[in-house]
């Protein structure tokens, strides 16, 4: 074997091994807003991905498959395995899909993500595996001491994507052009394993719907897509009456009508009865965790208000596409996930506004627990308020709604209410409403009434 023909197959092994992870990365940052991030939802993904490269490593050992027509087969393999990155991908590939499942009743995020690991991740995992064995057995042709060294190589390609694009790619070019890359590097490595002219017409025929979908132009123009990196795609979109909906990974986050001044209808019933009507003898400092449009205290010019979201690009988008104006300097940003912002200040709030509940698509399951209740309720100051709004179904229809309420009395017993925004028809099997969980940092009293002992006539609050 010449040393050359050796660099290039350990090249293939690496950047096999490259495209690998990067594609199971960018596949797990695509769905974690239609399934989530749940240990069940990550473990479909990578138990599929796992299960058919294991496949793969199995069958591209078999003594079927003839040495002269190893460089075919991977040229091809490379050719399906970009068609399958493009294909899973794909933002608004991906939104297609799961807007036909939830037409066809398919709602559970569990099968969701079974059905598409099976369409969609089921091949490409399976033909990294058969390529690894493939490239390893011209290796091992020429010397079979090489099993050490195809090891390494694979676990550094796959090393360096998932560095490379967790930490570099998303977050600076972006999801879309991450796909493109991979996509890119797939049929490079087609290419370079079998160059000839059905070769390069099968991958340019390949890039174009690619490049064309995955392009900012595309997704700007057709979706509104102003920003897709690492954790979030961003897009505003505006109508003939003014109204402005700022979507993040495909679903409203916040609405505002700069004509007439409306939000979202919780966060108008939020802004009037919390917000606007705190007295103006002393700014009062306000948290807001999930920061949205920053249109919670839209119009309070006089309390001191904190934002915490990790989405970084979230203030330049809304100033310039949602609110059309700077905020104010009452209003600063943070960005930082919210468990680690509580953990890591002392500050006390008098007001903690909880906003990242804020579809019933994603839970985000770390802060659904009591330990992260009592964490956020440790910085409410004394007479302060805690306010978390959900998305729930308002009798209690399903095991969430159910356990929620039953995780927040567990850490807030005493001093709560519970407001449903807008209207629901507790008849219905489908009564999700936004609801406001509200909880008063006061001095709480244990005493209930009994028909033997009733001093109702001293508790009551009379002016």
């Amino acid at each position: 074997m010449s040393r050359k023909l050796r660099v290039w197959l350990i090249f293939l092994i690496f950047l096999n091994g490259y495209i690998s992870l990067s594609f199971e990365l960018v596949v797990l940052r695509q769905l974690g807003f239609w399934v989530g991030s749940s240990a069940v939802i990550t473990s479909i993904i990578m138990g599929t991905f796992l299960g058919f490269m294991s496949l793969g490593y199995f069958l591209g050992s078999s003594e079927r498959i003839k040495n002269n027509r190893i460089r075919t087969i991977l040229s091809i393999s490379f050719i399906i395995i970009a068609l399958f990155a493009f294909f899973a991908s794909s933002f608004p590939l991906i939104t297609e899909y799961f807007v036909h499942l939830y037409r066809w009743g398919i709602t559970s995020s569990v099968l969701q993500t079974f059905i598409f690991s099976f369409l969609l991740l089921s091949v490409g995992p399976f033909l990294f595996g058969f390529n690894t064995t493939l490239l390893s057995r011209c290796l091992h042709r020429y010397n079979t001491n090489y099993t050490g060294n195809i090891m390494a190589w694979d676990t550094i390609g796959s090393v360096l994507g998932s560095l490379l694009t967790t930490l570099i790619l998303m977050p600076f070019i972006g999801v879309n052009y991450t796909v493109i890359l991979i996509v890119v590097l797939a049929v490079f490595a087609a290419i370079v394993t079998r160059p000839k002219w059905w070769v390069i017409l099968l991958c340019v025929a390949l890039l174009i719907p690619t490049a064309l979908v995955n392009s900012n132009t595309f997704q700007r123009n057709k979706y509104g897509i102003l920003v897709n990196n690492a954790n979030s795609t961003i897009s505003v979109s505006q109508y003939a009456n003014g109204l402005r909906i700022l979507y993040m990974n495909g679903l409203p986050m916040s609405t505002y009508n700069p004509r007439t001044g409306q939000n979202a209808e919780y966060i108008d019933y939020l802004n009037s009865h919390f917000i606007y009507n705190i007295p103006h003898d002393t700014p009062r400092k306000i948290l807001v965790l999930g920061a949205g449009g920053f249109t919670a205290g839209l119009n309070d010019f006089y309390n001191e208000y904190t934002f915490v979201d990790i989405e970084h690009t979230l203030q330049e988008i809304s100033e310039k596409y949602f609110l059309g104006e700077k905020l104010p300097e009452n209003k600063k940003f943070i960005v930082q996930d919210a468990s680690q912002y509580l953990k890591n200040t002392d500050e006390l709030y008098d007001m903690i506004i909880l906003d990242v509940y804020s579809n019933s698509f994603q839970v985000p399951e770390g802060f659904i627990t009591a330990e992260f209740m009592e964490r956020v309720k440790s910085r409410v100051a004394p007479d302060g308020i805690l306010i978390m709004n959900i998305i729930a179904s308002q009798s209690f229809r399903d095991k969430y709604s159910q356990v929620f309420d039953n995780t927040f009395h567990a850490v807030f017993p005493q001093n709560t209410t519970r407001q449903v925004i807008g209207y629901a028809n507790p008849y219905s099997e489908n009564d999700v409403a936004n609801i406001l969980y509200v909880w008063y940092n006061r001095d709480a009293d244990n005493r209930i009434y009994t028909i033997n002992k009733t001093p109702v006539i001293y508790d009551r609050h009379v002016k």
